[in-house]
């Protein structure tokens, strides 16, 4: 068997991860032709199939499945001999993986990467946004660095630190302002719209609401916050939003905001990352930066 290369360990993996060659060329910056090829190179050297491929749709062989595993742990190890590196300087150099949930990115993003580009000038920062399960699955994957969830994860592998609170506000028809503000009784009866299966946002409005979330309701579901407020503008219904996104959700949809009486719902954002990443002290420092940025905001 011939010397297997990081290269295509990281062009598997991308494979891997995608099921697709097209998606995981681009995802490496290579053609998808060159990547085909580093990957038949690699199960020749192997000397048997790590991949099923369908007209449409590629998955690993049982052989894939546990040689995933493994090719995980060594890009892990690899990555943090690199971190390693990094860690020895006073100041992050080079790539910085963040993730950041759905409900955060779009309303922190681009102040969070001016000030922390501004602190720190020579790292190279990477955004991946996708829900908290996800993230904490690659965080431990070594595929991210950090991420900014809801907290808590409750992970005892990673380190969570408070970045601040959060209340969530009241959606409803333009025709509904001024009327008096329902308590979360009065919402478990009527409709309320809510981000689809998988958000932790769904589950704290409907924890406020004191609604199971295995309860069937006559609702309609969206992937993302923009979509509620739009369909409280039509008339659909309500929904909650956190503050953050009052400013960028409601200005092109004809709705009011309100306020709930206390004790109000609320979020905890945080940072996260794992207790063994040997870039823990400078993550921590990042954690500050992003804490000022957010009060300043807020």
């Amino acid at each position: 068997m011939r010397n297997l290369t990081l290269k295509q360990l990281r062009y598997f993996e991308a494979l891997a991860q995608h099921g697709h060659f097209g998606r995981a060329a681009q995802a490496c910056a290579i053609s998808q032709p060159a990547l085909s090829v580093q990957i038949r190179e690699l199960e020749e050297s192997l000397g048997t199939d790590l991949f099923e491929r369908g007209a449409r749709q590629i998955r690993l062989t049982n052989f894939g499945e546990e040689f995933s595993t493994r090719v995980r742990g060594i890009l892990r190890s690899v990555d943090e001999l690199g971190e390693l590196a990094m860690a020895s300087r006073d100041h992050l150099v080079g790539r910085l993986r963040i993730g950041v949930i759905p409900t955060i990115a779009p309303y922190l993003l681009p102040e969070i990467i001016t000030d922390l580009t501004a602190a720190n000038s020579s790292i190279d920062i990477q955004i991946r946004e996708s829900l908290t399960p996800i993230l904490v699955r690659e965080l431990a994957d070594g595929r991210l660095d950090a991420a900014i969830v809801a907290l808590p994860v409750s992970e005892p592998s990673l380190t969570e630190v408070s970045l601040f609170e959060e209340n969530f506000v009241l959606v409803r028809p333009v025709a509904d302002e001024g009327k008096p503000v329902p308590g979360h009784e009065d919402l478990r009866e009527m409709k309320l719209l809510l981000l689809e299966e998988g958000h932790c946002f769904r589950d704290q409005a409907l924890s406020f609401c004191n609604i199971q979330s295995s309860r069937p309701r006559e609702m309609l579901d969206a992937s993302s916050l923009a979509t509620l407020v739009q369909m409280v503008g039509a008339g659909l219904g309500v929904t909650l939003i956190p503050e953050m996104a009052i400013a960028v959700e409601t200005r092109s949809a004809p709705v009011s905001i309100a306020h709930f009486r206390h004790p109000q719902p609320s979020r905890t954002i945080g940072m996260i990352w794992r207790k063994t990443s040997p870039l823990a002290k400078q993550l921590r420092q990042i954690s500050e930066v992003v804490r000022k940025t957010t009060s300043a905001r807020t």
